[in-house]
């Protein structure tokens, strides 16, 4: 007894000591928590406890108290068993954060920033950046009507921050999704094979793939593996949330990896090819890809192959944009087919196909130059006559006073006439006048000058 009261320490504010209930009594309860006089549990503790918790409370039982004040002024020791529970589950989520366990807690409420849960005798807090039941994105509206359906759900969660001193406790779904999805993972490249035919959920879709999930984990269908044709992108064949079965193509269990396949499911066209087609018979397709050299064309069935550039129409396209476009469907010949190489080739000569649209615009543009040397011929002559008037008025002036005139170079109502003609025409239109009525009009003046000078 001697020894133990030396090794005694003093209790101070803050201490968790575990007690012994001595007594239960209506408004308080008399614990033992080893040092020289007994705690008192006050009402106020008992009040703040829930109905069962309090009910369950009996004699002889262990519970971690809390000390609240070692000494007041009745020189009592003041402990609090709801503090006491509370500060043992402060201390296992110290352990859980640096676990990294997965455990549960309750939802209770919500606000503008996520959700409220209960924690053993914790209130904790979800983010909503942290949910996956729930987005930020959601109008208050529908975070309402998804609150509601929460109310009172477990939720598997992780710690992500303790704080004691202000009494933070912040939780994480996604984390604990993350966690979920890896040991699921783990489980399925333990249980699948290569081989096995299991169904999944398309959950995303990217340029190089559709990601399956097979329950807790995710496969890859690579755009090649999606069908026996030519896909250009996934989005083509496949939508997210498309329920399908895969085929597991590859494990490789080191990067936890696994590799689907959805064409293993679908029949391949080229088993029986030969049977179905023949080189000259007609078909029809649609245009998947187009490159300078051709277009790539697939038939009903996935059979797929090339219509090549100088097959395309009546053989004599310079390129093939201008005359097919992905999604076009266009009638066809089978002129080379070899299942063996898995190649077919298409061609459209011999069908009688219409023109490409471009002919046509060639022969409107062709008429306008007509159009131009018909309305510059009909200004030239008009030009030509209003120069041989001219001259007829010139020669008339010189009989009448009988002196010698002098040919000019060009009357100037001529002038003015065949420029204001000119510049009204249109720009392609504007050409110089033909010198064939000129020189017929200055011959004409010359015989009348030498016949005046007679």
């Amino acid at each position: 007894m001697l020894e133990a009261s030396f090794d005694y320490t003093p209790l101070e504010r803050g201490d968790i000591r575990q007690a012994v209930i001595l007594q239960v009594r209506p408004n308080e309860i008399l614990v033992d928590v080893g040092a020289k006089r007994d705690g008192i549990v006050p009402t106020q503790d008992l009040e703040r406890m829930d109905d069962k918790m309090r009910e369950s409370l009996h004699v002889g039982q262990e519970v971690p108290v809390y000390v609240l004040n070692p000494q007041d002024q009745s020189g009592n020791l003041v402990v609090s068993i709801n503090l006491g529970l509370q500060q043992y589950d402060w201390e296992r989520a110290v352990k859980l954060l640096e676990s990294q366990e997965v455990t549960e807690v309750a939802v209770t409420g919500y606000n503008k920033g996520g959700i409220l849960v209960q924690w053993g005798r914790l209130e904790g807090f979800i983010p909503f950046s942290h949910l996956m039941t729930m987005s930020a994105e959601m109008s208050s509206r529908n975070r309402r009507d998804a609150f509601d359906d929460l109310k009172g759900l477990r939720l598997g969660v992780k710690v992500i921050e303790v704080d004691q001193r202000r009494r933070r406790l912040i939780f994480s779904e996604r984390e604990a999704q993350r966690e979920w999805r890896i040991q699921q993972k783990a489980r399925l490249m333990t249980d699948l094979m290569e081989g096995d035919v299991v169904r999944g959920t398309v959950t995303g879709i990217r340029d190089f793939g559709v990601f399956v999930d097979l329950g807790g984990a995710d496969g890859l269908i690579h755009v090649s593996e999606l069908a026996w044709h030519r896909v250009e992108h996934p989005n083509d064949v496949m939508s997210v949330g498309d329920e399908i079965e895969v085929y597991v193509l590859d494990l490789d269990r080191k990067q936890n990896r696994i590799a689907l396949s959805r064409k293993r499911l679908l029949p391949d066209p080229w088993d029986d090819a030969m049977a179905r087609y023949h080189e000259g018979q007609l078909v029809s397709g649609v245009v998947t890809n187009v490159v300078d050299f051709g277009a790539f064309i697939v038939m009903d069935d996935g059979l797929e192959g090339l219509l090549h550039l100088s097959e395309m129409g009546n053989g004599g396209l310079q390129e093939p944009y201008s005359y097919v476009k992905k999604g076009d469907r266009l009638p066809l010949r089978i002129s080379r087919l070899e299942p063996d190489k898995r190649r077919v080739g298409f061609t459209q000569r011999g069908l009688e196909l219409e023109p490409p649209a471009e002919d046509g615009a060639e022969a409107s543009e062709e008429a306008v130059p007509e159009a131009s040397t018909e309305a510059t011929a009909e200004a030239t002559g008009e030009a030509a006559l209003a120069e041989e008037e001219a001259g007829s008025v010139v020669a008339e002036v010189a009989q009448r006073t009988k002196s010698p005139t002098k040919w000019p170079a060009t009357p100037r109502s001529a002038k003015r006439t065949r420029r204001s003609m000119t510049l009204a025409l249109p720009k392609r239109l504007k050409t110089k006048p033909t010198p064939g009525p000129t020189q017929t009009t200055r011959a004409r003046y010359n015989r009348r000058r030498q016949k005046n000078f007679r």
